[in-house]
């Protein structure tokens, strides 16, 4: 199983964000003990890497992203994904927009995100981490 992993459930993590951080984490813990596979959009990274500016300094962001591409692989949309995603008029938000591209260019199970909402129209089904492990007795 492939899940891609939305940019609001590594900062759940990172920032320990209650009352997302416990499921997130054990969402995160599946993909590094390779019980599950998980990938992470590339623009993910930039995202995560300026929104923890303010907790963070540049060096220690770069070691936490690091530390997460160790069990993440970076997956990546190409041109014609792009194209597509600014044709699509069924997302309310472009990010979010190229998560559902991502995942499909990438063949993902899953989309793992707390804004279930916003992926309505997903060609991939998106999914909570709490009813991602709960579907799975994980």
């Amino acid at each position: 199983m492939l899940v891609l992993i939305d940019t609001n459930i590594i900062l759940d993590m990172l920032e320990k964000r209650e009352p997302f951080y416990e499921s997130s984490n054990n969402v995160l813990s599946l993909c590094a003990s390779k019980k599950i596979k998980g990938c992470i959009a590339l623009h993910s990274i930039s995202n995560i890497f300026y929104i923890l500016r303010k907790n963070y300094s540049a060096e220690n962001r770069r070691r936490l992203i690091l530390g997460i591409l160790k069990f993440l692989q970076v997956a990546n949309v190409n041109h014609k994904n792009v194209q597509h995603a600014l044709e699509r008029n069924d997302f309310p938000d472009f990010e979010d927009c190229l998560q559902d591209e991502c995942a499909a260019q990438n063949l993902a199970d899953y989309i793992i995100t707390r804004n279930i909402d916003d992926f309505s129209n997903s060609n991939i089904p998106a999914i909570t981490p709490a009813d991602f492990l709960e579907k799975y007795n994980l």
